[in-house]
This record gives C-alpha cells, structure tokens and sequence, in this order.
C-alpha cells in the first residue's frame, strides 16, 4: 500500500477488506446496489427538502430539491445533480448529503434527479432522462427565485451524465448552461490508462468493475458512441466553464484530467485539481476527510463568482 495515501484512505480500504464482499462484477444489480443506498455521515441542516415529480415522455422520475437559507446579497444559483455508481447503482438518498452541502456552498438549489437505471434502462435512457430533469428544473426558475447560474454536476457516472447532458444543452435555445461540475467523471471507454493499470485491484473502484458497469450500461452498443465516452466528442467547444476533479489513486483518474484538458484545448474556461491522496468517491465521505468541505468551498465560490451567460434576444 502506498504511504502516500491519506490516512482516511487507509482505514476506509481496510474497512472494506473486512466486509468481505464479492467482487461486484460477480453480483446481480439488486445486490449490487445495496452497497451504494445510503448517504454517509451527518446530513447537513436546510430550511426545505422536499420531492416532486417529473413526467417524461409517459414516465415519472423523482426529483429530491433542495432549498439553502436565503442570503439576501447573494444571486440564488441552480444545480442539477445526477448522482454516480457506474449507471446502475446510487439513489436520491445515497447522494443526500452531498447534495446539501452543495447547495449551502454554492447558495443554490439542487435538484437531484432520480434517473433510471442500467441494466434494466440501458443507454441512452439516463441521459433522456438527465436532460428533462435540467429542462423541468430550468422552467422553475422563477418559482424557486433562481437569478443566478445554471449549472450541471455529477460525481462518476454522474459527471458522465453531467458532461453529456451540457454537450446536448449546447444546442439548446431554452437552456442557458452557466457551469458544469464534473467529480472525478468517467469520460471514456479505454480501461488501459495508466490510472487504470496502477489501480486496477486494491483502490475501491477495480478495472474489472468499471468493465462490468460499462456492460450493464452500454451491453452491445458501440462503447466508443462519444454520448457514452464523451473524451471522444468531435468537438468540446462553446461548452459551459468547468470544474473538474479528479482523485489520485483512482482509475477514472487520467480519463478525467484528459477531458479536462480537451475543454480547455477548446477555449473552455477550466477549474481543475487532483486531490492528493484520495480514493475514488471520497466526496460522499465528508465525515472521513476534511478535503470534501474544502473542494465543495472552492466549487461553491467558482459558481458563485462565474459570470452569466449572455442571451441573445
């Protein structure tokens, strides 16, 4: 085990070592999904969290939104927030607390979207339902006193789904995409990066899962479609400002930082770090690291701060 890895990180491998649990890739997705059901450590406090309902095209998703305490001279953001676990697992609740801290950091509200899940909704059904949970969200702007930034994030294959659904808003005329939070995403297909040979067993995430989300998600559709692997868009321009991050000893580590690259080699404006010595998902444990509340600071002031898009009438 590498010393340079933050104590936390230690203690939460070893934790998971003792569960003794299958391989993930060796389970069916129920099982699966009982592993990543419910949020970790103390949920923050807010004046208002309540659920709604999204009809989409015959079907109901469920929104969780989240209200901050009102601070009179600052603008009131939005956050449309897809929750990760490789497209088959996570729920409203297993992301519950990170969605609180967003809103208190980045004075917004954030509307989870409760997306449907591989295998049993393969690709593109996630990002078809991602993208109505940003147009429902957008159209209550007013309703919810939003009169600032519009934003996407996501964590894993949320920052997948986040990173898709800014590439289709682009062409939109009704949505307006201020800023795009991407948390250690997956963005490509290619499982021999060098983050993933250096970390393809003993780090949380394996190679071998990620395969195996990949299968469930995707089955026999061509893996390299840039709405699945967006590292492979034609183009990345005139995409909304972005804040990337990306974990150091985690797989989707270089996957990450490649796109984070991409938009910037497309004149993008990109706010990026790589946490030291952290494992892949380290932002759902803020009971376990200090860097969660750090990075969810930096973020909220990066939203805070950007500058609106200019609408053209």
């Amino acid at each position: 085990m590498n010393v340079t890895l933050h104590p936390q990180a230690v203690r939460l491998l070893a934790e998971l070592e003792a569960l003794n649990l299958p391989p993930i890739s060796t389970v069916t997705p129920d099982e699966a999904r009982q592993r990543l059901a419910t949020p970790m450590g103390p949920l923050p406090d807010l004046p208002t969290v309540h659920e709604q309902e999204i009809d989409h095209s015959g079907q109901t998703l469920r929104a969780r939104i989240y209200h901050p305490t009102r601070e009179p001279t600052e603008r009131r953001n939005l956050i449309v927030f897809f929750h990760g676990g490789g497209w088959v697992l996570g729920n409203l609740d297993s992301h519950d607390g990170a969605c609180r801290q967003l809103a208190i950091a980045a004075h917004a509200v954030v509307v989870s979207v409760d997306y449907r899940l591989a295998p049993e909704f393969p690709f593109p059904t996630a990002i078809e339902d991602c993208l109505q949970g940003l147009v429902w969200a957008n159209q209550r702007r007013q309703e919810w006193g939003i009169d600032g930034a519009v934003c996407v994030a996501g964590d894993s294959a949320g920052g997948n789904l986040a990173a898709v659904v800014a590439i289709r808003a682009r062409t939109r005329e009704d949505i307006h995409l201020a800023y795009q939070v991407l948390l250690y995403p997956v963005t490509d297909c290619d499982l021999e990066t060098e983050s993933y040979r250096l970390f393809a067993e003993g780090y949380g995430l394996t190679r071998d899962s990620m395969h195996w989300f990949w299968q469930q998600y995707l089955g026999q559709h061509d893996w390299t479609d840039p709405e699945a692997s967006p590292l492979r868009c034609r183009s990345l321009e005139g995409l909304p400002p972005a804040y990337v991050v990306t974990a150091e000893y985690d797989t989707l580590r270089d996957e990450g930082e490649a796109y984070a690259d991409r938009l910037t080699a497309a004149g993008v404006p990109v706010a990026r770090e790589r946490v030291a010595g952290v494992l892949h998902g380290f932002m759902l444990h803020g009971h376990r690291f200090d860097e969660v509340q750090q990075v969810n600071q930096r973020i909220g002031q990066a939203i805070r701060q950007t500058p609106l898009p200019e609408i053209t009438p």
